[in-house]
Order: structure tokens, then sequence, then C-alpha cells
């Protein structure tokens, strides 16, 4: 059976070989047929390639026990990776846009055929198919990179689709490459901020979800039933590892050895099931931030 690591790693090679060799046919037709859309949509590809290696990475670093320098563990070693990977999609999607703009400039068209019609055809198969494999496992093991990388398959299918289209249509409209190109372009600078944006919020940190906080609260009354509330919940990512703190209210007169062991319990049982180092602030039924504010004074 399949666990998460073996998975990831499975994912991102399967991935990086498939996608280099659709990048090689896609170029090479591409390059014969003078059509930029093709060609812009080969290093679309390769574009996967690159983000599936990111896949590779990002599990092994989060695999990688912390230490002196990185307490928390390396995970959020692949959000840096994915803002350069991000950032150099985003340079090859502007030079697509300029490339597509000067073709539609001087009225060129491409010259499509029967090798374009096979080699796409193939594409959007193989890589719908992978794209379900990865959001699929990617929901299954709650891996963000996963789900990312299968959505970045399925632009390539819908962006190979779309040149399909092209060929068909092409010997009504001479444009038809050059609007192609264009809309291929603005899809990979879509998935160039995306990918950026995704990265860049994870690194400064995003509040805890409902369905994440529903999950705790869940969690703590049944394993804990005198806790009264959970308040001031933080959640730091660090790839696969995450640290939680927050803030509960226990009820009744309670000494600080069981409110202690309360915390504890809870602590190990979101450990357990939600697979989280928490750390617990008790605090006692009658206790607020205004009484805290006056017992300062």
């Amino acid at each position: 059976m399949l666990d998460q690591k073996r998975t990831g790693y499975f994912e991102g090679i399967l991935s990086a070989i498939l996608n280099t060799v659709l990048f090689t046919f896609k170029l090479w037709v591409g390059t014969a047929t003078g059509s930029v859309a093709i060609v812009a949509d080969a290093w679309h590809t390769l574009s996967d390639t690159l983000t599936s290696l990111i896949v590779i990475f990002g599990f092994w670093a989060s695999s990688r026990p912390s230490d002196k320098e990185h307490p928390f563990g390396h995970g959020r070693a692949e959000l840096v990776g994915g803002i350069c990977i991000g950032i150099l999609l985003g340079m090859v999607g502007i030079n697509f846009l300029q490339d597509s703009y000067h073709q539609l400039k001087s009225h060129e068209s491409a010259d499509f055929n029967l090798t374009v019609i096979i080699v796409f055809s193939i594409s959007v198969v193989l890589k719908e198919i992978i794209a379900r494999f990865s959001i699929h496992f990617g929901k299954k093991f709650n891996s963000t990179s996963l789900v990312a990388d299968g959505w970045h398959h399925r632009s390539d299918a819908i962006a190979s689709a779309l040149i399909l289209a092209g060929v068909f249509l092409g010997k009504y409209f001479w444009w038809i490459d050059g609007v192609l190109g264009l809309g291929v372009s603005i899809l990979i600078l879509k998935v160039s901020f995306n990918i950026i944006k995704d990265a860049a919020y994870s690194i400064l940190g995003e509040p805890a979800s409902q369905e994440f906080l529903s999950e705790i609260q869940a969690l703590a009354k049944s394993i804990v039933p005198e806790i009264e509330d959970i308040h001031h919940v933080h959640v730091h990512r660090y790839g696969d590892h995450i640290e939680v703190t927050l803030h509960i209210r226990l009820s009744g007169n309670r000494t600080l050895k069981e409110s202690h062991d309360s915390a504890t319990r809870l602590e190990v049982c979101m450990k357990e099931n939600m697979n989280v180092e928490a750390t617990i602030h008790m605090e006692p039924k009658y206790m607020d931030e205004e009484s805290v504010a006056l017992d300062l004074k």
C-alpha cells in the first residue's frame, strides 16, 4: 500500500519522465510547423516537469529530521523552491506573450498536420490521467503540493485541448495560432501567479481554516469534556510538520495537575488524530482578557 512519501516520489518521478517526453515531441512539432502556440505549450509542459521535481524535493526535505538550525524541520524549503519556479514560469509566459503578439502583428500562420493531432490527443489523455491521480492522492494525504501539481497537469491538458481546436480551425482563420498562443501564455502566467501566491501566503502565515478549527473543537469535546472554550488558535505550517498553539478554558475548580493532565491528553490526541504538534495554555473558567488586565494593574 502506498504511503504519503512513496506516493509523492512516484507521482513526481512519473510526471517528470512523462512531461519531458511530451515536451520533446511538442517542441519538435511546434518548430516544424512554425506554431508559436505549440512551442509555448511545449514549455508549459516542461514547467510541469520542474514543479514535479519540486514535489520530489518537498517530500524529501519534509522527511528530514529537525536540527539545531531548523528546529521545526525543513518543510518550507518546498515553498521557497515553488516561488523560484513560479518566477521562471512567469518569464516564460511573458516571452511567449510577446511572440504571439508579433505573430499576429505580422499576419503569420502555422502549418498544422496529422502529427500535431496525434501528439496533442495523446497529451490531453495522459495529462488528465496523471492530474486525477495527483489530485486524488493529494486530497487523501492532505498534501497541498500534490493537489497543486495535479491542477498544473490539468492546465496543461486544457492548453493541449485548445491547440487541438486550433488545428481544426486553422485552415479557416489565419490568426488562430497567434490567438491560441496568447491564450496559452496567459494560462502560463496565471499558473505562475498562483504558485507564487500560494507559496508566499504559506510562508507569511495563514489563519486556521474553519474546517481545521471545527476538527479541533470536536476532538476536544470528545476527549476532554471539561473544556468549555477554545480560543487563540495559531497554526504554523512547516511543510508536513504543523505546530499549533491554543488556549483552553476548563470548567470547575481543578488542581494544576488535573488541568495539566487534561491539556496533555488533548495534545496527545491531536498528534495521533491530526498529526500536529500542539502547545496548550490552560485558563480557569472565570478568566478573560479583562480580568487579566485588571490583575496586572
